[in-house]
C-alpha cells in the first residue's frame, strides 16, 4: 500500500495578488477613476478595499468622493481602466504561482481560477495564463459577476467545485487576502495563504506561507492529508 498522500480533487487559485501581481495596476486604475470623480486615492484606501468585491470597492470610492454617481457606473469605469492596463502592459506573476499551476496540471490535478474580478478582465489575462502554463489554461474559472455573493462569501469556491464535479472539502484554495481566505475557509476547502499586502492570522485548515516558490502538488496533498486527520 502506497504511503503517498492522495492528491487534491482540485486546486483553486485566486487571481489578483495570488497568481498575478496586479495591485499596482489596480492602484493606477483606481486613481484614474477617482481623479475623474474629483477625488484622491491612496495606498491606504487600496489596502482597505483589498480582495473586493467590485461593488464594495465602488461604494467606498463613491463615499470617499462624495459625488452623485451609481455603484454600477463607477464599477464600469474601473473595469474599463483596468482592462486597458492589462492589455497594454506586461503581466507580473507572483513568485512560484505559474509554476505551481503548471505542476498541478502536469500531475493531472484539475485547476480553477476563482476571482472577484469580472469576466471582462479574466478574458484579458486568460491568454497570458495559458502561455505561461505551457499552452493550457485553467480547467474552469469563476468570475465575480457570475455569482450572487462574492468573497468573503463561500459561493465562488462552492461554485467552482460544483462546476468541476468535485468535493470542495478535498480541494485546496490558494489565496493572498483575508477576504479570500475567509471565502475559502467557509467553503470547507483547505486554504494555502500567501499574504501579499495584509497579514493573515493562523487558523485550522489554513497553511500560511511566505511564497509559493518550491511548493509542489505533493506538498498540497500532504497538507490536505494532515488537515483531514
Amino acid at each position: 500500500m502506497s504511503d503517498e498522500p492522495r492528491p487534491p480533487a482540485a486546486v483553486l487559485f485566486d487571481l489578483d495578488g495570488t497568481l498575478i501581481d496586479s495591485e499596482g495596476l489596480w492602484l493606477i486604475a483606481e486613481r484614474q477613476v477617482m481623479a475623474g470623480l474629483g477625488a484622491t486615492w491612496t495606498p491606504s484606501d487600496q489596502q482597505h478595499c483589498l480582495g473586493g468585491p467590485l461593488e464594495r470597492v465602488s461604494a467606498y470610492m463613491i463615499a470617499k468622493a462624495g459625488v452623485p454617481i451609481s455603484v454600477s457606473e463607477v464599477g464600469d469605469q474601473l473595469m474599463t481602466a483596468m482592462e486597458a492596463l492589462l492589455r497594454t502592459g506586461p503581466i507580473q506573476w507572483r513568485p512560484g504561482a505559474a509554476e505551481l499551476v503548471r505542476s498541478c496540471q502536469a500531475a493531472g490535478i484539475p485547476t480553477g481560477l476563482v476571482s472577484a474580478t469580472y469576466r471582462q478582465l479574466l478574458h484579458a489575462v486568460s491568454d497570458a495564463v495559458a502561455e505561461q502554463t505551457g499552452g493550457r489554461g485553467f480547467d474552469m474559472s469563476v468570475a465575480g459577476d457570475e455569482v450572487t455573493d462574492g468573497k468573503p462569501h463561500p459561493e465562488p469556491y462552492l461554485t467552482a467545485a460544483t462546476r468541476l464535479g468535485v468535493d470542495i472539502r478535498r480541494c485546496v484554495v490558494i489565496e493572498d487576502s483575508p477576504t479570500g481566505v475567509t471565502a475559502g475557509h467557509a467553503s470547507g476547502a483547505l486554504v494555502v495563504a500567501v499574504p501579499h499586502m495584509v497579514p493573515i492570522e493562523p487558523a485550522p485548515r489554513l497553511v500560511v506561507l511566505d511564497t509559493l516558490v518550491g511548493v509542489t502538488p505533493r506538498d498540497l496533498a500532504m497538507w490536505l492529508a494532515a488537515a483531514e486527520r
